[in-house]
Parts: structure tokens; C-alpha cells; sequence
């Protein structure tokens, strides 16, 4: 059984995103004027990678010492192998049985942070997300980066096992640790930023549900071309300040409770749309899986109930 969601294919949702933004801005210089931010700020894949989690403090958490990152970083991977080996039936709509994962995610998907030249317009922040909104179908897959429900499809873009965490030290830029003193512990996980990621491939995709390169799918779109330079100088997708929040509870070894949070900060340069020529935009889409999912959720996106 596939799994049914829009992030198998999100790099055409990503090069569908910036043409939606800039023929939305061809459609507002035809409507009317509309209140634009002066002055405003936009975000460069150029910018410092830095961490948005606070640091590790080497101690001792739930009676488990942590003092580097890489004490983190390798308790994490064990417990994500032992949660991610578990299996549960679930019986579909159709009355089909089929056998997932036990964990498996709630996805949601948000576009933020448009900026033309480096400037935000009102109308299009308003019109973009419904947009796009439209676009994604909510799924459900195992413990990040899983590309899958089924652990036998569940594999990379080289047909590559991803059954098992991929995740090393040497791909964290910080973590932390705190104990909920109920016999758990919460263990957050920053990556290195990482621009065009590919799931399990690289800092980033080892830990989220990255979208790979759109180069391809940018050049597919006619009304899209460039000033000057190429797809890969003018198309950035820059994976940064993203980071995963897990619970682990210390007795089992087992994650009870995790949220990825990816960001993918877009940017374009040099863009003919229609009448628009030479232009940028910047944007910023946020991906956001909250492990376990509801009987709910797995009811409504993609029919089935557990055993």
C-alpha cells in the first residue's frame, strides 16, 4: 500500500509554490493597490547556519548520562530503531487488513514569509496559503524521515532502506536534553542547514521529510524562465532552523511522542513571469509531523483504524 501523500512528490509542490507566488503578484499589479510592507526583511540561503534550540547541558537525565551531542544523537537512533521495528495491523475502509508501522505521523504543511523584492504584499499573503492549502493531501508515514507506512516500501530515491535511523553526530549543529520526571525524557535535535536535501542523503533529509532537488520540475513550468543564469544559480530550497522534539520514555526505550519541524526557506531569482521581469521571491514553508497520529486523523486522511 503507497502512501498517500503529497510529500512523496512535494518537490513539484515546492516549484508549483514559487509560480503560484509570482503569478499571484502578477495578478495584484492588474487588480489594485494593495498595502505593501516597506523596508521589510527577507531571509538568504547565505545566511549562518545557528541554533534556534537551547544547548546541551552535560548531566545526568532520567539516571542516563548525557554529556556531548553525540550522547544524544546515538540514544536517539537506538530508540528510534526499536520504536520504528514495531508493527501494527490496521484494517482499511475497504475491510483490506494491512500491516504499518505502530507510529505513525499527523502531517501539516504552511506557507509563510512571501516576499517580492524583498518586500510583503497584503493581498498575496492572504490569497498564496488558500492557494497552496488546496494543493497538499494530508498522509500519514512512520517516524522521520520514512517515505512510507509499510516498512518494506519504505525506502529513498535509491531504493534504499529507511527502516532504520540514518541520523549521525557529525549531522547536528546542537541538541538537548530534559527530564519530565515522570520517567521520561524529551531529547530536541537541530541539523545542519543543508540547501536542495534529499530524504536520508544528507543533515537534514536524515532527519526530515526533505524534498530533494526541483531543478527539473522548475524548468518543466512554461510560464517560469529566467532573466539570466540557470535553474540551479536562481532556485534555492535551503533546509534551516528546523528541529525535532522526541520523548522517549527511559524504561522501554521507547519514543512515546514526537514533533519534526522543517523549514524550507525558497528563494528565486531573476524570474520571468508574464509581464514580471528579473524579480525575486522568498518563501518559507514549514512541515510539521506530530507522532502518534489520532484514531481520527488515520480515519480521515487515510482510512483505516487500528486493530
Amino acid at each position: 500500500m503507497k502512501k498517500k501523500s503529497t510529500l512523496g512528490k512535494l518537490n513539484v509542490f515546492l516549484a508549483l509554490v514559487l509560480a503560484i507566488v509570482l503569478i499571484a503578484n502578477v495578478v495584484v499589479i492588474y487588480t489594485k493597490e494593495v498595502p505593501v510592507a516597506a523596508n521589510a526583511e527577507t531571509s538568504t540561503s547565505e545566511e549562518a547556519d545557528a541554533p534556534v534550540i537551547e544547548a546541551l547541558a552535560a548531566n545526568t537525565y532520567a539516571g542516563i548520562d548525557f554529556k556531548t551531542n553525540d550522547d544524544v544523537v546515538n540514544y536517539y537512533a537506538e530508540a528510534y530503531n526499536k520504536t520504528k521495528a514495531q508493527t501494527k495491523e490496521y484494517v482499511l475502509d475497504s475491510g483490506e487488513t494491512v500491516t504499518w508501522y505502530s507510529m505513525l505521523g499527523e502531517e501539516d504543511l504552511q506557507v509563510k514569509d512571501i516576499m517580492i523584492e524583498g518586500k510583503s504584499n497584503a493581498m498575496i499573503n492572504n490569497l498564496v496559503p488558500g492557494i497552496v492549502g488546496g494543493l497538499f493531501t494530508k498522509g500519514s508515514a512512520g517516524l522521520s524521515p520514512s517515505s512510507n507506512r509499510t516498512p518494506a516500501e519504505d525506502v529513498d530515491e535509491s531504493n534504499g532502506s529507511l527502516t532504520t535511523c540514518r541520523l549521525k553526530p557529525e549531522d547536528v549543529i546542537a541538541t538537548n536534553v530534559k527530564d519530565n520526571g515522570d520517567g521520561t525524557i524529551t531529547l530536541q535535535l537541530q541539523p545542519k542547514a543543508f540547501n536542495m536535501s534529499h530524504r536520508g542523503m544528507d543533515a537534514q533529509g536524515n532527519l526530515f521529510n526533505t524534498l530533494g532537488a526541483i531543478d527539473s520540475v522548475v524548468d518543466s513550468i512554461s510560464a517560469l524562465s529566467w532573466q539570466s543564469g540557470t535553474t540551479a544559480e536562481n532556485c534555492l530550497v535551503n533546509y534551516k532552523n528546523g528541529y525535532a522534539t522526541v520523548t522517549i520514555d527511559t524504561k522501554t526505550g521507547l519514543i512515546t511522542k514526537a514533533d519534526y519541524h522543517m523549514e524550507a526557506h525558497i528563494s528565486v531569482n531573476h524570474a520571468n513571469v508574464a509581464v514580471l521581469k528579473d524579480k525575486s521571491a522568498n518563501v518559507l514553508v514549514t512541515y510539521d509531523v506530530h507522532f502518534p497520529a489520532s484514531a481520527e486523523y488515520l480515519k480521515t486522511n487515510v482510512k483505516a483504524t487500528a486493530k
